[in-house]
C-alpha cells in the first residue's frame, strides 16, 4: 500500500479517537444522582447544553426519591457525584460516609403547602393533621421540625408520614394528607392547583443552604481534574439560568416540568448559585449548628469533613 495512503488512514484514525474522547465517548462513566427537583436545574441545563461531553465527561444520571436515598447510593459506591440536600450529607458525613461538598448549588426553594379547604390557616392548626414529608432525613423535614419549635410545638404532635414527592400533589387533591412540606416546583404547582403556601422555607428560615453538588472522596482522589471540570460546568450553568430564567426553564426535564410557565415562576422564586466563598461555608456551618440544637446531628463536623478543598 502506498505510504502516502496509509499515513491518511492513520491521521483519520488519530483525528477519530481524538473526536471519541472529546465528545465524550471515552472515560470511565460518571455517575450523578439527582432529584426529582428543579432545585438542580444547573445540572439539568448542562446536560441538556452537552456541557459534559464538550469536556470529555462521559455521564450517566440516575433519578433518586429523596436525599436519603441517594447518600444511600454515595456510600456504596453506585453514584460518583450527586445533587442533594445539605441535611442527609451532613448526616451521611456524621455517619461516616466519605464525600465532600464541591459547590453550593441554590438556596430556600421549599414550603409547607395545606388543602385550601384543609381549615389549616396557622401553624397551630397542623396540630394533629397529616403532613407528608420527603422523609426523615430530607432537609424539608428538617424544616418542619424547626418551624414547629420555633412555634412551640413539636413534629410529634402532626401525623408525619414519609411521600414520594411527585405524589404528594395528588394525595393532597385527594384527601389523603392535609398538607406537605415540599420542594419546588411542587410547591408552585400545587399553588397554582388551588392549594395554599403556608409558609415558604424563605419565611421560616431565610437563605438558609439547601441543595449542594456533592462527591465521593474516591472520585475526587482519582478524578481531580474531572472533579473541576464539573465543578466550572455547574457554575457556567449557573450562570446561564441567573442570566436567562426562562430560556432555562423550557431546558429541565419533562417529568419534573409539567408546565413551563410554571416552571418559570418556581425558577424565579429562590437563588441558584455556586462555588464555596467563606461566606456559603458560614452559612453550612451555622445551619449545621443549628441540626445539632434539634438533635438531627449528635455533634458537629469541621470544615474539613465537609468541604472539598480544591475548589
Amino acid at each position: 500500500m502506498d505510504n502516502k495512503i496509509i499515513a491518511i488512514i492513520i491521521a483519520i484514525i488519530v483525528i477519530a479517537v481524538g473526536a471519541y474522547f472529546v465528545l465524550g465517548g471515552g472515560g470511565e462513566e460518571v455517575t450523578i444522582g439527582y432529584l426529582p427537583s428543579d432545585h438542580d436545574a444547573a445540572l439539568f441545563v448542562a446536560d441538556a447544553q452537552g456541557k459534559f461531553a464538550e469536556n470529555g465527561i462521559n455521564t450517566k444520571l440516575v433519578q433518586f426519591n429523596n436525599g436519603g436515598d441517594l447518600m444511600t447510593a454515595m456510600a456504596s459506591g453506585d453514584v460518583d457525584v450527586g445533587y442533594v440536600g445539605i441535611t442527609p450529607v451532613l448526616s451521611s458525613i456524621a455517619n461516616g460516609v466519605p464525600v465532600k461538598v464541591i459547590s453550593a448549588a441554590q438556596t430556600e426553594g421549599s414550603g409547607i403547602v395545606v388543602a385550601k379547604d384543609s381549615g389549616i390557616n396557622s401553624v397551630s392548626d397542623l396540630a394533629g393533621k397529616k403532613i407528608a414529608t420527603p422523609g426523615e432525613a430530607s432537609i424539608q423535614h428538617m424544616l418542619l421540625t424547626y418551624y414547629l419549635e420555633q412555634n412551640g410545638m413539636s413534629i410529634k404532635d402532626l401525623k408525619v408520614s414519609a411521600m414520594k414527592v411527585p405524589s404528594m400533589n395528588d394525595a393532597l387533591k385527594t384527601n389523603k394528607i392535609d398538607g406537605m412540606i415540599t420542594f419546588e416546583p411542587y410547591v408552585s404547582i400545587a399553588e397554582k392547583n388551588g392549594a395554599k403556601v403556608l409558609a415558604g422555607s424563605q419565611d421560616i428560615l431565610p437563605d438558609h443552604p439547601c441543595c449542594v453538588v456533592v462527591a465521593s472522596d474516591k472520585f475526587i482522589e482519582n478524578n481531580p481534574n474531572e472533579t473541576q471540570k464539573i465543578v466550572d460546568i455547574h457554575k457556567n450553568a449557573t450562570d446561564f439560568i441567573n442570566n436567562n430564567t426562562d430560556e432555562a426553564a423550557a431546558l429541565l426535564p419533562s417529568d419534573i416540568v409539567s408546565d413551563v410557565e410554571v416552571e418559570k415562576v418556581s425558577m424565579a422564586s429562590f437563588p441558584f448559585i455556586s462555588g464555596l466563598d467563606d461566606s456559603y461555608k458560614q452559612d453550612v456551618m451555622d445551619f449545621m449548628d443549628l441540626e445539632v440544637d434539634l438533635g438531627i446531628l449528635k455533634k458537629p463536623l469541621s470544615e474539613d469533613k465537609i468541604f472539598w478543598e480544591g475548589s
